[in-house]
């Protein structure tokens, strides 16, 4: 069944960089001067996304999207806002999208009359037109068939060829499927594998079965049921042994990657030759990519088996 999708609902771009000397907070909170309140107000109820820009080293571009759930003052900094989003809409892309693509800016709003880009390209929050938003969207979460659950081969997204009359349709199939827990497994599968390079992160083993798809499995470190977020830096590519004694409090990571193996565990040597022989898990390929202390430190507290 679709939800109903109110076309007056505004879309709008939030530029972040992982160095910010903000405080955001990209799944919770995102933090603005005075000066974007009536942009960022704009905003509430509808959906964002967020853009890394290209100054940045190793930009993204337009990685994530995320829905608006109010604005407030900042109680921490006078004369600073927070957008607060709605808690579990935060959702990073499975692939990046870039800027530009050979018929230039993503986002066509930013065009002129001239058909330039516009100055408003600089503004850390900006409305995005509905067009824009159903391709960013529909680009950030394409599939890529090595990286997707073997056993379920149903796309994400149904592909339309169909001319401006769709966008009401399509945008309410997209805004319904941002809130999907079969989409969003499948998304943050995908993430953390890229991130890991199909790696498992505790044995070091890339296994790339017959069909070309990656034997290794997304893994929450703080689980979706205990409001683990959705996000790369709580996720872990693991094996399927690594992934059981993950999830049964058998084996755990410190806050520097170090691998705990539990007291419990029966033939401890066993383990120990199956894991990584640094003692250490591999970190993801970008650092800001890296397990985040906040949900190595639940895992540890509420599943390890000291």
């Amino acid at each position: 069944m679709l939800r109903t999708l109110d076309m007056s609902m505004a879309f709008g771009v939030f530029i972040h960089r992982h160095d910010t000397a903000y405080s955001d907070r990209p799944v919770e909170s995102y933090q603005f001067p005075s000066a974007y309140l009536a942009r960022a107000r704009a905003c509430v109820g509808g959906w964002i996304v967020y853009l890394e820009p290209r100054r940045v080293a190793q930009a993204r571009g337009y990685f994530a999207v995320a829905k608006v759930a109010a604005v407030a003052p900042d109680p921490t900094d006078a004369g600073m806002w927070n957008a607060l989003l709605e808690p579990g809409s935060f959702l990073e892309f499975a692939c990046a999208v870039p800027f530009r693509d050979a018929d230039g800016p993503v986002e066509r709003g930013l065009l002129n009359a001239a058909g330039q880009v516009s100055g408003n390209r600089q503004a850390a929050i900006r409305s995005l037109a509905s067009a824009d938003f159903h391709r960013i969207v529909e680009r950030g979460l394409a599939e890529d068939v090595a990286l997707m659950p073997r056993m379920d081969d149903i796309p994400i997204f149904e592909v339309r060829d169909e001319a401006p009359p769709w966008v009401a349709e399509t945008l309410r199939d997209r805004v319904a499927d941002l809130g999907s827990r079969i989409v969003r497994d499948r998304v943050f599968r995908k993430v953390v594998l890229t991130a890991y390079d199909q790696r498992c992160a505790l044995t070091g083993l890339k296994l790339i079965n017959g069909g070309g798809r990656a034997e290794v499995a997304a893994a929450h470190i703080r689980p979706v049921e205990a409001n683990g977020p959705d996000i790369i830096s709580n996720g872990l590519a693991l094996s399927g042994t690594a992934h059981w004694m993950f999830d049964r409090g058998l084996i755990a990571l410190g806050d520097d990657l170090s691998i705990l193996v539990s007291r419990q565990v029966n033939d401890v040597d066993s383990v120990r030759q199956l894991l990584n022989r640094s003692g250490n898990a591999l970190p993801p390929q970008r650092s800001a990519d890296r397990p985040h202390p906040q949900f190595l430190h639940w895992h540890r507290e509420h599943c390890f088996k000291h």
